[in-house]
């Protein structure tokens, strides 16, 4: 298996899927759906929609089952990032080399636009369980997670803002990570094992492989922070420091964090040993851990 050729293979399947979503009806509110589809196609790297593929195919073969969960959690994603970059939380000027939503358009259509596609991810989904002719039930579960990870990135991002500029500990540094980064990815994780039936056995080893990942995600941007390109990552380097936020590198060292990094990326790694499809998802925890971008 070449990875990058199979990520760029399941990145495009999920934008096409994306694709069949946006709203470019002429109405009152255009400007608003311009807006979603500004942040919603402005690029990234759609590991999250990719890992409810990757978990799913682990167990069986046909993947479109999945797509509606691929795109709502790629809009739930989305929305998290317009609100984020908010002036009331970071207040960035620049996402993956654009301007930001607000920056583009202006605060209150930012805020409508990331409120509109949490929405509509959820409509997508109710949708798609209502329609459902079979496996209603597993439906009911995934959204469920979904539910269960946006109420946990949201309590991992007030954290954030509400700690910026104060010494924290290292138990709360790392749940709000867990939480403000980890809970999407541990959903989509979960999300796609849970469509295919798996097993409990199967679904506590992939919450742990999860959980590692995105800690893991979290602590490479971290560092990527402090000694990333910013032409490459598309936005400033070193705003966490002048923020006074508390990150790995901050509290433990660029040195102490990498090796912490290794060290996670390595039970990810570990763990998808154990499965006879699991290099893709092995080699995605390999590639979040060196990442430039």
């Amino acid at each position: 298996m070449d990875f990058k050729e199979e990520l760029i293979k399941k990145s495009t399947l999920i934008n096409e899927e994306i694709k069949k979503y946006l709203k470019r009806e002429d109405c009152p509110e255009r400007v608003l759906n311009e807006a979603m589809e500004y942040s919603l196609m402005a690029g990234g790297k759609r590991i999250r929609p990719v890992l409810i593929m990757a978990a799913y195919e682990l167990f069986k073969d046909d993947v479109q089952e999945v797509f509606p969960f691929a795109v709502a959690m790629e809009m739930v994603h989305t929305f998290s990032l317009i609100h984020d970059d908010l002036p009331g939380i970071d207040n960035d000027d620049y996402r993956r080399g654009k301007l930001t939503n607000h920056k583009k358009f202006n605060e209150a259509t930012a805020i409508l636009a990331g409120d509109s596609l949490l929405n509509y991810a959820y409509n997508i989904l109710i949708k798609n369980i209502i329609n459902s002719n079979s496996n209603s039930e597993r439906k009911m579960e995934a959204l469920k997670e979904l539910s269960n990870g946006i109420d946990r990135m949201i309590a991992g991002e007030y954290i954030d803002t509400e700690y910026e500029g104060k010494e924290i500990s290292s138990q709360y540094l790392e749940y709000m990570h867990e939480n403000k980064t980890g809970a999407l990815i541990t959903a989509s994780v979960r999300i796609g094992a849970l469509l295919a039936g798996a097993s409990l056995e199967d679904l506590n080893k992939l919450t742990i492989y999860s959980e590692r990942i995105g800690l893991a995600f979290q602590i490479r941007d971290d560092i990527l922070s402090e000694i990333g390109d910013s032409k490459i990552l598309g936005k400033p380097v070193g705003n966490d420091k002048e923020r006074g936020k508390c990150t790995y590198t901050t509290k433990y060292g660029l040195e102490t964090a990498q090796k912490m990094l290794n060290e996670i990326t390595n039970e990810a790694v570990n763990i998808m040993d154990s499965y006879e499809k699991g290099a893709f998802l092995k080699e995605l925890a390999l590639y979040i851990a060196n990442r430039n971008k």
